[in-house]
Parts: C-alpha cells; structure tokens; sequence
C-alpha cells in the first residue's frame, strides 16, 4: 500500500509541477560565454577570398587561441574552406554579409575524428566546424554558413547509415576516411565532449546532413539561427546528443528530416555507457517543414528526460511531435513538457509516439507479438505532459504505439484544439485527453 501511494504521490507531482519544471529557471537562466576582446581577422593569416583557405581559417583560430582566447572574424565577402576546429575560449564570428562555404571534398575534412554518427561512436571525417574537449566556444554573427553542394564527393560516397553490425568495426577500421569507397557525412557544426557553447545568429543553408549536433556536451546555447535544409533526406535541423543543460530559443527551421531532436546513442554499449540528453529547454520557435517538429528519438539508449518545449509554430510538418523508439535502441524517454504548441497542419499523425518502428529496419523486432522478455534493451515512455495544443489541419490527431512488455506510461494530453479528433492507440497505461473547444 506505502508502494503505491509513493507512485501515485510520484505521478500527482509531476502532473501538478507541468507548468513550471524545476529545471527550466535553472535552464533559461543560463549565462552564454564571454570572450577576450582580442580580435583577429582571417585577411590578417592569409585568407583569399574565393580560394580554399581552411590552412588561414584554421591559423587564426590557433593563434587566439595561444593568446588567450577570442573573436575570429569572418568578414563581408564569400570565404571558402574545409573543416575548422574550434580551441576553447574561441569565437567564430561570422559577420553579416559574409558567406562561409564548406568544401565537398573528403580530403577536407581528414584525418577522421572521434564522432557519433546516428547513435554510434565512431572515426569518422566529424563536422564542418568541429570541437573536442574543449570549452567556452562560439558559432556567431549574422552571416551565413553553406554546405556544400548537395551532388559533391562527400555526398555521393555517403554510406547509407550505421548498421548494428557495424558499430565495432568503425572504432578501429579507417571505414569512413574514404578508402573503402564510402565515408560518413559530416555534421555542419559538431562539438564533441565540450562545454559553455554558444551558436548564436548565423544561418546554415544546404545542409547535406544533420545540422548542428553537440555530443557529450554541457551548458549549450543556441539562440537566433536559422537552419534551411528542406529538400533533402537525413538534414535534421538541431540534434542534441547526450548531452545536458541546453537552452533552444528564437529560431527557425526548415528541414528536411527532424527538426528540433534530442537523442542519446543507441543499442548495449549506449546503455551501459549511461549518459542522457537531459534538462533541455526549447521555446519562442518557428518551425516551417520537417518530419518531426519536435523529435524524441529514435537513439534513446541512454535516455532523455527532463524535456521542456513551449510556444512554438510549425506550418507544415509530417508529425508535429514525434517520440519514437524501437525494441533494440534502450533507454527511452521521460518528463517530458510540451506545451502552447500552434500548428497549422501535419501531413500524418500530429502527435506520433511510436515504440515499435517498422520490419523494414529492426527486422522481427518491429512486430508486436509475440510479447518479448524485458531486458536491458528494452525501451520505456513515461511521463508526458502535452497541454494547449491548437492545429488547423491534420489526417490522424494521435498515434500512440506501445511495447507489450513495456507501455507507454502517464500520457496526460490536456487542452487540445483540433477539428480532428481520430485517435489509435495500442500498449498504453495511464492516459488522460481533454479538448477546447
């Protein structure tokens, strides 16, 4: 009896905390890192513009960085370059009217480094403006980032994804430096186990792949950018990974795969490993076109939790809010806040929170039944709030797909405005729904 009042005590706080989660004071009060006033500009260490200059890009981020630390200008103009790597107490200022474009290449973006590629830690040739264990970090100004073309080198002898298979050989094998014939794609701007992160102001257009992505990472800022990579697969706009104390706030993004994601690895060395995305705030966002306008998943190995999303607007996307998992990933998802959602219509489910994927990737694992034994792979939902939900236009209302073994757990949605009220729902618990009218 003392068992279950503690849960129902359990499940009353956090039902009755949804307005205003701990964490998110904590979150948004959040001070962005101070730089040197130092500054040096990439003319000063031979930057050309309209030639590749990665080598005096690359000089003038090490230099501050010896002195002490501060601002790397990029100037008005067009500016051409291969990877960078930013040193800690550095700031990457791309000035309006400039344009920084990343090299199709793979030679560019060599010798490979240590990255995570869709879950799993591997060499690989890492991001376009990349970071390893460092701190105090900066992607600034109001210019823009370009990838390169879409049909470049890197792309055209991109591996399709990392299969489970896979994962082992990538640790020590050189399989994605481009001699097998195939390479992984370069995130657009990556930080690896660093912390006190700020992107602030830039656009990055055409990505090829996932746009910005900190992994193992701590205290993140992003804050007034604007991602465009609608018109092709796997360009998530934002995915954070494993990574904790994050705020997302003022930006926009038109993707052409998941939108706003948080992830943490996938499959037994992800679990083991243990680290979550978690204490993440996401508000004042405007969201055109992608696939999941906010995304949990589907790399939840080591979980996510402590989620809080408010006021945004999507126009268009397949599924406005798109939890997902599957048997073998782990992990899962927990405390979770979405509220003051406005969306004008969703291609499919608006609301899709699906555990169980397709047979297509995950093999028999993607069929119902029979029931299978819970293990330490087995993924859990529980514990998420959805309050004041308004959309103008959408095929399905809400896909709930559960675990046999594992349901999805107080799902309490509250507030909704939909002409559409079809709702599927298989392998739940506790679930609560109110609409407005």
């Amino acid at each position: 009896m003392k068992r279950i009042l503690l849960i129902l005590t359990l499940l009353f706080t956090l039902q009755t905390s949804a307005q205003n989660p701990a964490f998110v004071d904590i979150i948004t009060n959040m001070q962005a890192p101070v730089f040197p006033s130092r500054q040096i500009n990439i003319k000063k260490t031979g930057a050309v513009e309209g030639k590749i200059s990665t080598d005096a890009i690359q000089k003038a981020i090490d230099r501050i960085a010896r002195q002490g630390g501060g601002t790397i200008t990029v100037p008005k103009g067009h500016w051409l370059t291969g990877r960078l790597i930013l040193k800690s107490n550095t700031n990457l200022c791309i000035e309006e009217g400039a344009v920084l474009e990343f090299s199709g290449h793979i030679k560019d973006y060599l010798p490979v480094v240590a990255t995570r590629n869709e879950g799993a830690d591997i060499m690989s040739l890492g991001a376009m403006i990349y970071a390893y264990n460092e701190e105090n970090i900066a992607v600034t100004g109001n210019g823009t980032l370009l990838a390169p073309d879409y049909d470049c080198e890197i792309s055209k002898k991109q591996n399709g994804g990392v299969t489970l298979d896979m994962e082992q050989k990538l640790k020590t094998d050189k399989l994605s430096d481009g001699s097998n014939g195939r390479v992984f794609m370069p995130t657009f701007i990556g930080p690896v186990k660093c912390s006190n992160i700020l992107i602030e102001g830039v656009t990055l257009k055409r990505s090829i792949f996932w746009n910005i992505v900190p992994v193992y990472s701590k205290n993140i800022i992003i804050r007034n950018i604007t991602v465009s990579s609608h018109g092709h697969g796997r360009t998530d706009g934002i995915d954070i990974d494993s990574s904790q104390d994050v705020l997302i706030e003022n930006s926009t993004l038109d993707c052409g795969d998941d939108c706003f994601t948080l992830k943490s690895g996938r499959g037994e060395e992800a679990v083991d490993l243990g680290i979550p995305t978690e204490n993440v705030v996401i508000r004042n966002c405007h969201i055109k076109r992608g696939t999941g306008g906010i995304t949990i998943g589907s790399e939840t190995a080591g979980m996510v939790r402590n989620i809080y999303a408010e006021n945004i607007i999507m126009d268009n996307p397949v599924h406005a809010i798109y939890i997902k998992t599957r048997r073998p990933r782990g992990g899962g998802g927990e405390n979770i806040w979405i509220k003051n959602i406005t969306v004008n219509k969703s291609r499919s489910a608006a609301i899709n929170i699906d555990m169980l994927g397709s047979e297509r990737f995950v093999g028999e694992l993607g069929r119902r039944m029979p029931e299978r034994e819970v293990n330490k792979l087995t993924p859990c939902f529980r514990n998420i709030f959805i309050n004041d939900f308004e959309i103008n236009s959408c095929k399905t209302l809400l896909k709930a797909k559960g675990l046999p073994e594992s349901p999805i757990e107080n799902l309490i949605i509250k507030g909704i405005k939909s002409n559409c009220k079809t709702i599927s729902m298989h392998d739940t618990g506790k679930f609560e729904i109110s609409f407005n009218e």
